[in-house]
Order: structure tokens, then C-alpha cells, then sequence
């Protein structure tokens, strides 16, 4: 596995360099946010740990342009209460975020939780319920036949209700599978986003797919 090292702060290149090679990784190294895109296009790497502080292109901006027409994994690295960086991380594709200072055993373990969503994901790569289509490799999602945006948050809350269709999902179990244990998500940003998606979803197709289920969560009918 490779893991592109994006980050201008030299001390901690060389630490992180070291420990994940150490852990079997092999590793690629960028110092600016345009240096990252051109070893992402080139290098093909199966995870990219990005900075959101980078000379040239900042990190958020890198994620953006890489969530145009790549699903590869992205962690971001954010300052220690920087949440808006890590809202908008969150809500511009990333997989995942860790602050800094970190310590390198949970970055490992962040890590390899993301691969292994992420090989997860890809086992299964076409979802279908009724008019809606979801393509788990090109991230795309149809409606009637035709092409629907949405936000890879939207996109991976969708690709869950589809994989549970008929089962009541708490918002817990939502918030594990999108944003992760560790993280901690307000209840309502669930409801938000299932909002968003109802807005999409629903609109477009003229029935309900999202019900709500009074006390316990919400079922994809």
C-alpha cells in the first residue's frame, strides 16, 4: 500500500515517513498542494495523508479538486480545534481527519480503518433500489436514468441506507458508518443530511425512499 505524505513542516515528514515505512508502507512525499496533484495523477496512491496548511494550493482546496474525479482516500491533517477545517474537510470528501500534534499509533490505526472501509466498499460496486442507481468505483449516482451530484458525505449516507434496505438505522449507526466511532457527530447533522437527500432523492423520483421512524432513526424503503 502507498501513502503520499503531503505536508510542508519537514520535522514531521521525516517522523512520519519513517513510521509508516516502518509499518510496511511504502511512501511518496509532497511538500506543496500543487506537488500533490501532479504525484497523485502520476503515482496512483491508495492513500493520501494531507495537510490543510500547504504553500501554492492549501490542503481543502487540494481535496476538492481530487473529489472531482477520484475516490481515493484522504485523512486530513488539521490544527488541534480547527473545527471548521475539519467541517469543511468532512463535508468536502475526506474520509477522515487527525489533529495535530498526533501521536503515530493513531495515525496508523486511523489508517487502516479508512483501508478497510475502503476495500469493504469496493467489493461491492453497483447498488439498485427502484429508479435509483449507485455506482460504488465512479462514485456516481442515477436517478431515472439521469446523473445526480452529491457530496461524498451525501454519497457514502446514501450508499448505507441502499446496502440496509428495509432495516430502521439509528442515527448512531449512521454516524459510525460516516463519520466513525471516534468522531463526535451532533445528532442533527444526521437529520441534515438526510434532509439534503431527500431534496435529491425524493424530488426527483416523486415518491418517499428516506421514512423517518419516530424515536428510532430512518429506514430506506
Amino acid at each position: 500500500m502507498k501513502i503520499l505524505i503531503v505536508d510542508d513542516d519537514a520535522g514531521i515528514v521525516d517522523f512520519v515517513n519513517a513510521e509508516l515505512m516502518h509499518e510496511g508502507f511504502e511512501t511518496s512525499i509532497s511538500r506543496t498542494g500543487r506537488e500533490a496533484l501532479e504525484k497523485i495523477e502520476s503515482e496512483r496512491p491508495d492513500l493520501v495523508l494531507l495537510d490543510v496548511m500547504l504553500p501554492e494550493i492549501n490542503g481543502l482546496e487540494v481535496l476538492r479538486r481530487i473529489r472531482q474525479n477520484s475516490s481515493i482516500p484522504v485523512i486530513l491533517e488539521t490544527a488541534r480545534g480547527e473545527t471548521l477545517d475539519k467541517i469543511n474537510g468532512l463535508n468536502s470528501g475526506a474520509d477522515d481527519y487527525i489533529s495535530k500534534p498526533f501521536d503515530i499509533e493513531e495515525l496508523v490505526a486511523r489508517i487502516n480503518a479508512v483501508l478497510r472501509r475502503t476495500k469493504i466498499e469496493k467489493q461491492v460496486s453497483r447498488l439498485v433500489t427502484r429508479d435509483v442507481e449507485l455506482d460504488v468505483e465512479s462514485m456516481s449516482v442515477c436517478v431515472k436514468g439521469k446523473n445526480l451530484s452529491l457530496s461524498k458525505t451525501e454519497f457514502m449516507m446514501l450508499k448505507f441506507f441502499m446496502e440496509n434496505v428495509g432495516k430502521v438505522l439509528s442515527r448512531d449507526q449512521i454516524i459510525d458508518a460516516i463519520w466513525g466511532k471516534d468522531h463526535f457527530i451532533d445528532l442533527n447533522t444526521v437529520d441534515v443530511y438526510v434532509g439534503y437527500l431527500r431534496g435529491k432523492i425524493d424530488q426527483n423520483c416523486g415518491e418517499e425512499y428516506i421514512k423517518t421512524v419516530r424515536g428510532a432513526g430512518y429506514i430506506w424503503k
